[in-house]
This record gives C-alpha cells, structure tokens and sequence, in this order.
C-alpha cells in the first residue's frame, strides 16, 4: 500500500478552512499544506503577533495564498462566540473546520469561565465553537469537522463527578480527559449528523509523538522532565509536518468517511505515514459520549440548535 503523503492532497481551491491554533506546530503545518494547494486558511489564534507571524511564513513558501486572521482564546466562551460571529460575517461558507489548539498538562488553573484549563480549551472551546459554526458547515456541501486528539486519550477516563478537578487535579490525567473528551466529541457528532440526514461528516486525527511546542504550556516536575528527555524523545519522534499529515489527510482525502480517526502507521502510532486508527473501548462508549454532549452543552450554554433543525 502506498503511503499516504502531501502530495496526495487534492485541489483545495474556493474551500474555506478554519483551523485553531494555527500559529505554530501541527497547525501551522496543516495551514502551510492547505493553503499551497489553494485553500483560504483561516488562523484562529490567541494571540495576534504570532498570528501574524504564521501568516507571514505561510506566504514567504506561497505567495499566493489567501490567509486571513482571527482573534480565539478557547479559554472563554466570550472569545469563542465572538470569533465565531467575526468568521459568521467575513464568509458565507465554511468547508472545514480543524479543532487543533490545545495545551498539555498545565499547573492547575481555572478559566474566566471557571472551568479547569485544560478541559476548557481542549474540549469545551472547541465544542462551542463547533456549536457556534454549523450553520455555515451545514450549508456548505463536502464540510468536514476535524478535531485533534492525542495518543494520551487512552490513560484518559470522563469524571463527570469531578470534571473540573476541584477535588483533586493531576496535570496528565485532566489532559487525558481532555483529549479522550475529544473523540466522544467527534463520534457523537458524526451519530448527530447522521441522524439529521446532514452532508457533514465529523473526523479526528491524532499527530503520534511529533516535535511541537505543545509541551513548552507543560509545567512542574512533568515540564522539567520533558526538557531533560527531549533528546532522547527525537528518537522516537517526528516532525511537525510528518505529525500533521493524519490532520490533513482526515480534512483532505475523499476516500475519508465520517467518524473515522486517523493517526500515524508506525509502532505504537508514534510515528510514520497517516492512515486509519483505532481508538480506545473508552473513546467508543456511545452512553458517556451522550452525557458528555449533554453536559457540555449545558456547561457552555451553546446548543447545537441547527443540527436538531436539520434534523
């Protein structure tokens, strides 16, 4: 079987794409791709500079590329409606929409919203924001939703006693809840869709073990830890680019159907050439998925009001 790679990446041109945390690493390798095969990149980022930033290096490889930006901070549901109505206003289509920003087994905070970090951002942000996005997902034939989760959903487990971790918090286990919180999120979505009949599909990825900045958010003795091992990590690891490739082909390739999870080939999925993965027995619990849905949605206070309308 031929290995899947960026030359395969079809024609994107007249596509809008919106992907989260766009400025850097598996972002921004994602964004890179798509738009030198012709697609409108979207960057929705936290911060304004590194935006900027993104954008330029994405021209200095594609001078042409169309490249617009976006103020989004995942850790308020503030930002996220009004990024949303920002996208809503500048374009009267969306193809795709790439869930990827994420931070990764940070000291214990909670957000404006009052939610603990790491769920707010890796999984309520996104949810919300997706909520907020439909429509224009709805109405724009071939639309995919990918969101990016992580080999670490497998140590995850959903505490909906203790989704916030106000009892007790461990960095690497609210991450793990995180990101299992992520597929639940996309294979719920995509029974969703099929239920309402909709064109849409709901796809996730996951980019192994890759060389990203996502660990310089992580703090305490793992942070320190991580710093010390990273030579050794290299071993084992991939690029940016190689991890992002399971991303772009889940937004990009026809051959990809709704709720699929793709991620890389090699040993342990750390490494290699995208293809289709399996996730957890966790990630497949069709019961906690629904209570998930239903808790996040009454948690952001964001109906999926036009999915039920589809339906």
């Amino acid at each position: 079987m031929t290995d899947w790679t960026e030359a395969l990446i079809s024609d994107q041109a007249g596509r809008i794409a919106l992907i989260t945390g766009a400025n850097s690493g598996i972002g921004l390798e994602a964004a890179r791709m798509l738009a030198a095969r012709g697609a409108h990149v979207v960057l929705a980022c936290r911060t304004r500079s590194k935006a900027e930033a993104a954008r330029e290096s994405i021209l200095t490889v594609t001078a042409s590329a169309e490249v617009s930006l976006v103020d989004l901070d995942l850790s308020s549901l503030a930002s996220v409606g009004a990024a949303a109505a920002e996208v809503r206003t500048r374009f009267d289509r969306l193809d795709l929409l790439v869930n990827n920003a994420g931070v990764m087994a940070t000291p214990y905070e909670r957000t404006v919203d009052g939610f603990e970090l790491q769920f707010a951002t890796n999984h309520l942000g996104h949810a919300a924001l997706t909520a907020h996005l439909l429509p224009e997902l709805l109405a724009t034939e071939g639309s995919r939703v990918v969101t990016v989760s992580s080999l670490a959903h497998r140590m995850g487990r959903i505490d909906f006693d203790d989704l916030q971790s106000e009892r007790r918090y461990k960095a690497w286990r609210a991450y793990g809840q995180s990101k299992l919180a992520n597929l639940l999120f996309t294979f719920e979505l995509q029974r969703r869709l099929d239920s309402a009949g909709a064109g849409t599909i709901a796809v996730a990825a996951h980019p192994g073990i890759s060389e990203t900045n996502l660990a310089t958010s992580t703090g305490g003795i793992g942070g320190r830890l991580m710093a010390l091992t990273r030579p050794l990590t290299k071993v084992f690891s991939q690029s940016a680019h190689a991890g992002a490739l399971p991303t772009v082909r889940a937004a990009t390739d026809a051959e990809v159907r709704g709720g699929e999870y793709y991620g890389p080939s090699g040993f342990m999925e750390q490494r290699g050439a995208p293809e289709r993965v399996k996730a957890s027995a966790s990630a497949n619990d069709a019961e906690v998925a629904r209570r998930l849905w239903e808790v996040s949605v009454e948690l952001t206070g964001v109906p999926f009001t036009a999915l039920d309308a589809a339906g």
